[in-house]
């Protein structure tokens, strides 16, 4: 059989990387929308231009649909993050780039916050997700945490990457309760003094 004859059979089905990222889209629309409890495939499916069927031909349902909308999350953080360090930005600055555009749509941010903390629930599908991202992350701060005054038996390299993630968490929270603020403003300076006090030298 040709590759046209089979496209013709498989009609509109065919699972195709586009599609699957317009589908991925939608959901990451709708669980930022509703949240993941309230989301609906059907609503996934419409914001996709979809049938609920033809939805399903793609993803078995919302477990799977959450945990590769998290995967393209994190992907595309990846990817800014490499942008924003090969025009020369500061690595100070970085974390504070990637969060600007989340703190810029307060309804995605308290959706975020809503999913991090269901998260924490062992039972939940996207625990281990957010079990392993924040393993990734602290890894990766404790390897830009050169050796400072701080360190010793009190405070140690991971000890100064959790204090950047609860900041992390708790800017969100603040961006929410107070708009008319900056959060963000203060994490650039924190990340200069805990961990890399070299650029401030």
């Amino acid at each position: 059989m040709s590759d046209n004859a089979a496209s013709r059979r498989r009609g509109p089905y065919a699972t195709t990387p586009a599609r699957r990222a317009q589908i991925v889209r939608a959901a990451l629309a709708s669980f930022a929308e509703h949240g993941f409890e309230r989301a609906s495939l059907r609503d996934i499916a419409a914001r996709a231009g979809l049938t609920h069927a033809a939805l399903l031909r793609h993803f078995s349902g919302k477990e799977e649909l959450l945990l590769t909308a998290l995967a393209h999350r994190e992907a595309r953080e990846e990817e800014q993050a490499d942008r924003i360090l090969a025009s020369g930005t500061a690595g100070s600055a970085v974390l504070g780039e990637i969060l600007a555009d989340e703190f810029a749509d307060p309804e995605y941010l308290r959706s975020w916050l809503a999913l991090s903390v269901a998260a924490a629930n062992p039972a939940h599908p996207a625990h281990e997700y957010f079990a392993r991202r924040r393993e990734r992350l602290r890894t990766r701060l404790r390897g830009g945490s050169p050796g400072t005054a701080h360190d010793g038996a009190e405070l140690t390299a991971d000890d100064r990457a959790v204090m950047v993630l609860a900041m992390m968490d708790g800017l969100r929270l603040q961006a929410l309760l107070d708009p008319s603020n900056d959060p963000l403003r203060l994490l650039e300076p924190f990340m200069r003094a805990v961990i890399m006090p070299a650029e401030s030298e």
